[in-house]
C-alpha cells in the first residue's frame, strides 16, 4: 500500500513560470501541478505512462475515500485495500531515459 502522506518540499521558480504557477493556483491546482510533473520526472514516465498511472492513483484514492468501500470486507481486509492490491499492480514501471556519459 503506498504511502498517503505528503512531505513539503520547497522550490525556487523564474518570475515567469511562477506568475504561471500562481494563475494555476486560483483554480487550486498550483499544488497539484508540481506533484505530479515531478513524479513524472522522477519516476521516468512519458506522457501517458505518467497520465496512466495518474488515473490509477485516483482510482485508489477514490475508492479509499469512499464509505462503503472503506467499511465493507472479507476475511479482515476492507474491499479499499483488496481494490488497491489489484490496481497497485496495474502501474507501469518505466526505467527513466537517463544519457550515457
Amino acid at each position: 500500500m503506498e504511502s498517503k502522506r505528503l512531505i513539503p518540499y520547497s522550490v525556487h521558480l523564474r518570475e515567469d513560470i511562477y506568475l504561471k504557477l500562481k494563475e494555476a493556483a486560483q483554480d487550486r491546482k498550483a499544488t497539484a501541478l508540481v506533484r505530479d510533473a515531478i513524479t513524472m520526472m522522477i519516476e521516468g514516465n512519458d506522457e501517458f505512462n505518467a497520465g496512466y498511472n495518474k488515473a490509477i492513483r485516483d482510482v485508489i484514492s477514490a475508492v479509499h475515500d469512499d464509505e462503503l468501500c472503506s467499511r465493507l470486507g472479507y476475511q479482515g481486509e476492507t474491499i479499499a485495500c483488496y481494490l488497491e492490491d489489484i490496481l497497485t499492480s496495474m502501474i507501469v514501471h518505466q526505467r527513466p531515459n537517463r544519457k550515457k556519459k
